[in-house]
């Protein structure tokens, strides 16, 4: 079978380099065709020289974007490209700097077989960043099932076949949110334990600002149910505290609307006809294999 292993990339070359290392490691036992997709998201560092063979890996081929598109939009070009102009089986979206562990790879093809052609997504299992994340990111769980009735415990790093990868380039939420998308168009998930590794280089680039985005973005694709469930709510929220008003009790209200606000306003990055011309966005493509 044709693997495609798609990775976006913004100035982290140092640790998209290594990945490639660790990847080329990782894959020596298996018997199929396995290749590398880099988006370069219009990165204002100059690509170090690559002289190393990597003879497992079949072909890498870089992406080079005339305009920066932030990393979900990297990954909807990376899927639109590869499913009309590549011949392959599957594609594994994946972080280039480490937090994605090559190494699971392996554990992602050994379920193909028994997938019967379903999505299989890497599960966090154990994370590694400091205790003030995890808590956030336990929240964002909470908030996302709640308001959306939709369970999301992973991310980019999923093996999905080409049947997905077709719903995903018609499915406008894929420009705006990779897992809610996902979660969208697919009902029957396999999941796999994944854990998340730390990065090869420098701090992570999640800080609260952008995972608080995330989180809205994943909600703003159901936003739908979330109107619905946020105003039953609210009704039954004033119904309780009808008799004891005041502005502490009203705080609950007004960050429900505020996020409603929110997510409005990233639904409107669903943009279907941005999503249909991202292709014009790639300046020349770089072949290092």
């Amino acid at each position: 079978m044709k693997f495609k292993i798609l990775i976006p990339v913004y100035n982290d070359w140092q640790s998209v380099l290594k990945l490639l290392d660790n990847i080329n490691f990782s894959i020596e036992i298996l018997d199929h065709e396995i290749s590398v997709v880099i988006v370069n998201d219009a990165s204002n560092h100059d690509r170090p020289i690559y002289e190393k063979d990597l003879e497992n890996i079949h072909s890498i081929k870089i992406l080079n974007m005339k305009i920066n598109q932030g990393h979900a939009r990297c990954i909807a070009t990376g899927l639109k490209y590869i499913y009309e102009k590549d011949d392959f089986d599957y594609v594994i979206p994946m972080d280039g700097d480490g937090e994605d562990r090559p190494e699971e790879i392996n554990e992602f093809i050994k379920h193909v077989n028994d997938s019967k052609d379903k999505v299989i997504v890497g599960e966090r299992v154990k994370r590694s960043e400091n205790l003030v994340f995890k808590i956030c990111y336990q929240v964002h769980k909470l908030v996302t099932l709640t308001f959306t009735g939709k369970s999301i415990k992973y991310g980019n790093f999923t093996c999905l076949p080409k049947t997905t990868i077709e719903k995903m380039i018609n499915e406008k939420a894929t420009w705006n949110s990779f897992s809610g998308s996902l979660r969208k168009i697919e009902k029957e998930l396999i999941s796999i334990p994944s854990v998340r590794g730390s990065r090869y280089f420098g701090p992570s680039k999640m800080s609260f600002f952008n995972l608080l985005k995330h989180s809205l973005s994943i909600i703003s694709v159901f936003r739908q149910t979330v109107l619905i469930r946020s105003a039953l709510f609210i009704v039954v929220y004033i119904l309780m505290i009808k008799s004891n008003a005041s502005v502490i009790t009203a705080i609950p209200l007004v960050l429900l609307l505020v996020m409603i606000y929110s997510i409005s306003n990233l639904a409107l990055r669903e943009n279907t006809e941005e999503f249909n011309n991202s292709l014009k966005n790639i300046l020349d493509i770089t072949k290092i294999k």
